[in-house]
């Protein structure tokens, strides 16, 4: 058994976890919301708490753009700077570079790129990746990996996977070599594209080199829910089951569901905070777009029985007429909203499993839940970096 994660099986042979870290324990399946610049947009810390959020994701590219690892690490941590006492994950900034393609240059010991910021001239390599997070005082570490844009070739996908594959490992040497005493968890990254033979071999050789967990990472790029999906049955079935399983940049409520059943325990994604920033909020039957007209006298919640703020205390029609105003507060409580939705959902899945029901659960979900007419834009799902100043490099 590994000693940081506990893992047994429902009744119906569905997972349930518990993660263990310096900053208390996750209990998975767990969903954690994403707090790009040290904060999920428009909420507290102490709000998230209540929500019942137990881990948040933060982004080492931006925070090492700004404000900068060595403020984070003079501040006493990211825990610290941004007060919050539960346990934090950092990407390792992989995929925040590899998205600026016209401005970065790939090379075997790491990355050239230009800052989104200023177009100043920055370089992340497996090194630098680790020593940033470790600054940054993560509890759960990822190694510097290599996310090949989608569609893309065998070639090309094979050339991610080996320099994936030597960062990962320099990631576990630096590690081992420089933070033996460390508290962070170090998960590698399954990469392979679309190429079903890839990801498992990438897969197998990364549990040889040993990590605390796995992610699968290049999911969630463009390519159609069929192929994302086989993307993590070829995955899954490579990976330790005593070691946690994160799906990177996953995603719609009805993903999540469908990777917990594949055998996923962790996931994050901007999407409920995004969409709640344009008016969008998640129902157990799909969108509701709040801003519409047809919320005018609506004197409904966004949800029935919803505990969130949102629900308890508020219209429609008041929600709607706060979004044309462009008050502040619309962007905050349709945020609450999403996010206890995601959360809810979480602990719905884990007493499911417990229970023995998941599956009723899940295909119960699924028959009521009616996703947009126009799919969610790629964008909308992932951190989107924007290129500003780069010509003055």
């Amino acid at each position: 058994m590994n000693a940081a994660f506990e893992v047994a099986a429902g009744p119906e042979g569905f997972r349930l976890g518990r993660l263990r870290t310096a900053h208390g324990e996750v209990a998975t399946p767990v969903f954690m919301p994403v707090g790009t610049q040290a904060t999920v947009k428009t909420m507290l810390p102490d709000e998230l708490a209540q929500i019942g959020v137990s881990i948040l994701l933060a982004n080492t590219y931006h925070l090492h753009l700004r404000p900068g690892s060595e403020v984070v690490a003079r501040m006493g941590g990211l825990h610290r700077f941004m007060n919050w006492s539960r346990p934090i994950l950092t990407d390792s900034g992989g995929y925040q570079v590899f998205s600026l393609a016209p401005f970065r240059t790939v090379r075997e010991h790491g990355v050239s790129f230009r800052s989104h910021l200023d177009g100043a001239e920055c370089f992340l390599g497996p090194r630098e990746a680790m020593e940033i997070q470790s600054r940054l005082g993560a509890d759960i570490a990822m190694v510097l990996d290599e996310c090949p844009p989608w569609p893309c070739d065998e070639t090309t996908a094979r050339g991610a996977v080996e320099r994936s594959l030597r960062w990962a490992a320099e990631c576990r040497a630096w590690k081992t070599e420089s933070a033996p005493g460390s508290h962070a968890r170090l998960f590698g990254i399954v990469q392979g594209g679309s190429h079903d033979s890839l990801r498992r071999e990438c897969a197998r050789r990364l549990v040889e080199i040993g990590f605390d967990g796995y992610a699968i990472g290049g999911v969630s790029v463009g390519e159609p829910e069929p192929e994302m999906l086989r993307a993590i049955e070829a995955s899954v079935p490579e990976l330790p089951a005593d070691r946690p399983r994160y799906a990177m940049g996953l995603g719609s409520p009805t993903q999540i569901l469908e990777m917990i059943a594949r055998g996923v325990d962790m996931f994050d994604c901007v999407l409920p905070t995004r969409i709640a920033r344009n008016g969008v909020a998640f129902t157990p039957e799909g969108y509701l777009h709040v801003s519409a007209g047809r919320y005018r006298q609506d004197e409904r919640p966004i949800q029935e029985g919803c505990p969130c703020p949102a629900c308890r205390n508020f219209t429609r029609a008041y929600l709607r007429h706060l979004f044309n105003a462009e008050e502040i507060l619309a962007l905050r409580l349709v945020t609450w909203h999403n996010l206890t939705f995601y959360i809810h959902l979480m602990h719905a899945a884990r007493e499911t499993i417990r229970a023995g029901t998941f599956d009723a659960f899940r295909r119960g979900f699924l028959e009521r839940y009616r996703p947009p007419a126009t799919p969610v834009p790629r964008t909308m799902q992932r951190p989107k970096t924007r290129i500003r100043h780069a010509a003055r490099a």
